[in-house]
Formats: structure tokens, C-alpha cells, sequence
């Protein structure tokens, strides 16, 4: 028999790492293991979400899966356990895991207690069922206290209004609902559909796998009560009318869609309602003639040197606010609340917002400021396409400096951009058009965009940020400038 020593030695439990800088909790998005797989220390076990990114996390130590703590679908504190490791397979019988033990018959002898054959596992996350540390009713007991007093009150009515004295056998009693710490096994979304609809789970049937309630067990216990009383209750005692609201609850559900807020889109809603009640906004505009920086772009596609590397109007920009950050060095900076002060930065780690599946996220390229033309442009499709595919690390989204936003992708002409928290300033991209422009005396038609700079007016004045968005306007009107403002 295996002992407590040998079993603490045998397996080991890994817990949810800090994956980002100070984060309190990830959402396990998807697990590529299960219990009974052979693991080794680095693979991957499962991919989680933070409220920066998605990330894998590899396993430390090799052995076989004993336990996966927690579904997937499921927000685990930091330093939760998440996953169990049998680390010496074969050296004996492994216990079923302490949170799935099911209950059992109470043995003769205390020397012929054995681990039971399988495990009926609970709803991970909401602890060990109450029914794994208490011994179950053996077959033929007396019905429930509740039961008999149920029985008892309706035979009562019965004999008060004239019915026969004869005993009425009571109804055969629910199936057992499974429960921990007297609560209903159920997830959170189950849960408040119960709330909504005035439901006690404690009354509900379950039907899902291993005892849990599912949205269609809340929704047949909403049915009107006459559906579901028994028939043996036939007397003249006037029925409880069914609760009216309940299908008007649920139509009104049906109507509309609620959508949980973690992960990244809960980070990003809490760091923009910080950064804009916080940071004081102001924001200034720029329409300016690109069709010269069209016409560099166009050339710069067939440059043997820009070669493998993608080339964009998004480029030429970001080499132009590099510029204009160089010529203006008092706006890269941040505000140092608790010290009171103003912390310029010598560096400029340019953040690029991106649309992803799982929301806009900002990864910056680290020291922008020293990289060539060709270097910029490898590094900012390498951002983008990462960020894409959902593989941007936190370490990536942290220590930005300043940010491009390109609201023009989407045909929007401009915006009043809100700063990533901790940075100075953010400029906003319009869409570049052919509109009339007067060019050398001439109305004729240019490529046209327009810019919005905005910045933290505790850091930047108004001249300082007129300052930069003029000179990224000029180099984007006059391109050469990249090469006599550099």
C-alpha cells in the first residue's frame, strides 16, 4: 500500500505561473494533454490567456498525466494548481485524485479498505463534493427527514379535506443531486440563468456528465409546476398557479447575447478607462498631400535591399514619427505618479496597435530608434503577423514608449486616439485617399491622409506636440527629409 510519503513523492502538482509582469490570473483556453498522457519536461500542456496575451506552458518535469485540475474555459488564479504528475509510473496503484474521490461503502474492516475502481470527478474549480468525505444512504434505508415530512404534510392535507384515511405510499424521491458544501454542482453561466429565471438549483435534476446541472435542467425546472406534480396528489385544494415570468425571462434572453469580459478584452477595457480618466488628453489634427511618400513606397518594393521584407505606407510612417521623436526628445517620456516626476526615456520602443481575434493589443518594437529602414520593416512584419496569429508575449506589450494606431485600414479618416497607459503620446492614421488638392498653384488630385496626435498634457504642452505631428506631416509631404532630419 502506497504510503502519504511515497504518494507526496510520486506526484507532483504544477501550478499557474506569473506568466506576464504582475498578472493575477489566466484563462486556460485549450488543454493538450489528458489524464493517462506521457509527458516530458518542456512540452507543452495547455495554452492559456492572460490579460495580455495568449501564451503555452510547458511542463517542468516528465511522467504521466495524473489529473487536469481545471476545464478548459476556465479563469485559475495565479499559483492555483492546475495539472498533477504521476513522476514514477508503475511503482504502485495511483490514488484516484482527492478531488474526485466518490463515496463509498463503508468497509467491514478497516485493513480491507481498497481505492475504488473509477472516480466520479467533480465540476473543477468548485472543490471536492460533499459526497467523497460523507457515506451514502445503503440501499433500503428510510427515505430523508425532508422526504418523510413531505409525505407526512400531504397526507394531512388529504385527511383534512375528507380524502381517504388510507396511507399514501410516498413518491419515489429525486434523483441525487450532487453537491459541494451544499451548493449544486453548476457552472458560473448556468448559474445565473438559474438567478435570472428564480430558480433554486438545490431543486433542479441534473442530467449532465458527472452530476452536473446544464442551461436545459434550469430551463425544465422554469416549466409550469403542474407539469411535474404527481398525479397521486389529486385532491381539492386549489393548485399553485406557475410563475409567469419565468417564459418572458426567457424569451428575453434569446434576444440578446452576453458576452463574458476576461482576458484581453477585460485588460484592455480597465487600461483605456484608467489611461483616459487619468493621463489628460489632448488631441491635434493634420491633413497633409502623401503622394510623394506613395510614390517612395512604390520604389522602395523594388529595392534589391528591402528585398524579403514588407513595405508599406505604415513604414514610411513609423521611420517618420522616429524622426520627429529624434528632432523632439522631451516627448517620449512618462509620468512618475508616486515620485512626482517626469521620466524622460533615451530610447523609443514604438508600440503598434493591432486587431486580433481576441481584441486589440499594442506590442512595440524595442529600440526603434536604432534600427536601419530594412530592419524597421522586418521587424514590424514579424509584430504583425505574430500578433495575428495570437503568439504576442506580454514581454513583447511591455515598455512601449509612444504608439502608431492605422484606423485607416479600415476606411476611417480619423480618430481621437486614447494613450496605452504609461506613454506619452499616440498617433492615429487616416485613410490615404485621392481627393482635389491645390499642388504648385493647381488644383489637382493627391494622395491625402490625415493625422491625430494625441498626448499627455502633463508631459507635453501644446507647442511641444505641435512640434512633432508638423515634422511627421512634413516628412511624409517631403520624404527625402528622412534622409537630412535623420
Amino acid at each position: 500500500m502506497t504510503t502519504m510519503t511515497e504518494t507526496s513523492a510520486r506526484f507532483r502538482e504544477f501550478k499557474m505561473p506569473d506568466v506576464g509582469e504582475g498578472l493575477t490570473e489566466a484563462e486556460i483556453l485549450k488543454w493538450f494533454v489528458q489524464p493517462g498522457d506521457t509527458v516530458t519536461d518542456g512540452q507543452v500542456v495547455c495554452e492559456v490567456e492572460t490579460a495580455k496575451a495568449a501564451v503555452e506552458l510547458p511542463i517542468p518535469f516528465d511522467g504521466v498525466v495524473h489529473e487536469l485540475r481545471f476545464p478548459e474555459g476556465t479563469t485559475v488564479d495565479v499559483g492555483q494548481v492546475i495539472i498533477a504528475i504521476d513522476v514514477a509510473p508503475g511503482s504502485g496503484d495511483a490514488p484516484a485524485p482527492a478531488a474526485a474521490a466518490p463515496a463509498r461503502e463503508p468497509a467491514a474492516e478497516p485493513e480491507a479498505e481498497a481505492e475504488p475502481k473509477g472516480r466520479t470527478p467533480v465540476l473543477v474549480g468548485y472543490g471536492v463534493a460533499e459526497s467523497s468525505t460523507k457515506r451514502r444512504p445503503r440501499k433500503g434505508a428510510a427515505a430523508a427527514p425532508e422526504a418523510a415530512a413531505v409525505a407526512a404534510a400531504v397526507q394531512a392535507e388529504l385527511n383534512g379535506h375528507g380524502a381517504s384515511a388510507a396511507p399514501t405510499p410516498a413518491p419515489a424521491p429525486a434523483p441525487a443531486v450532487p453537491v459541494q458544501g451544499g451548493r449544486p454542482l453548476a457552472k458560473p453561466p448556468v448559474r445565473k440563468l438559474a438567478k435570472d429565471l428564480g430558480i433554486d438549483l438545490a431543486t433542479v435534476v441534473p442530467t449532465g456528465k458527472d452530476g452536473i446541472i446544464t442551461r436545459e435542467d434550469v430551463h425544465a425546472a422554469a416549466a409550469p409546476a403542474a407539469a411535474e406534480a404527481p398525479a397521486a396528489v389529486a385532491s381539492p385544494v386549489a393548485p399553485v398557479p406557475a410563475v409567469a415570468e419565468a417564459p418572458a425571462v426567457v424569451s428575453d434572453s434569446a434576444r440578446e447575447t452576453r458576452i463574458p469580459v476576461k482576458g484581453v478584452r477585460k485588460a484592455i477595457a480597465q487600461a483605456m478607462v484608467g489611461s483616459a480618466f487619468t493621463a489628460p488628453h489632448v488631441t491635434e489634427f493634420v491633413t497633409v498631400d502623401v503622394t510623394r511618400t506613395m510614390k517612395l513606397v512604390a520604389e522602395l518594393k523594388e529595392d534589391k535591399d528591402m528585398a524579403g521584407v514588407r513595405v508599406n505606407p505604415l513604414l514610411i510612417i513609423a521611420k517618420a514619427l522616429l524622426v520627429a521623436i529624434k528632432r523632439n526628445p522631451e516627448v517620449n517620456a512618462a509620468w512618475d505618479e508616486a515620485n512626482q516626476e517626469i521620466v524622460q526615456k533615451h530610447y523609443v520602443n514604438l508600440g503598434i496597435a493591432a486587431a486580433t481575434p481576441r481584441g486589440l493589443i499594442v506590442p512595440n518594437i524595442k529600440d526603434a530608434h536604432d534600427k536601419t529602414l530594412p530592419q524597421l520593416a522586418e521587424a514590424l512584419g514579424e509584430l504583425v503577423a505574430t500578433a495575428r496569429d495570437g503568439k504576442t508575449s506580454p514581454a513583447a506589450m511591455a515598455g512601449g514608449t509612444v504608439t502608431i494606431t492605422n484606423v485607416g485600414v479600415f476606411g476611417v479618416d480619423t480618430g481621437t486616439p486614447i494613450l496605452n497607459p504609461g506613454e506619452s503620446a499616440i498617433l492615429a492614421v487616416g485613410a490615404i485617399k485621392l481627393q482635389p488638392w491645390v499642388h504648385k498653384g493647381k488644383v489637382k488630385p493627391r494622395q491625402v491622409t490625415t493625422l491625430a496626435l494625441s498626448f499627455d498634457h502633463r508631459l507635453v504642452d501644446g507647442e511641444l506636440g505641435s512640434k512633432v505631428l508638423a515634422d511627421v506631416a512634413a516628412i511624409l509631404e517631403q520624404p527625402k527629409r528622412l534622409i537630412t532630419w535623420a
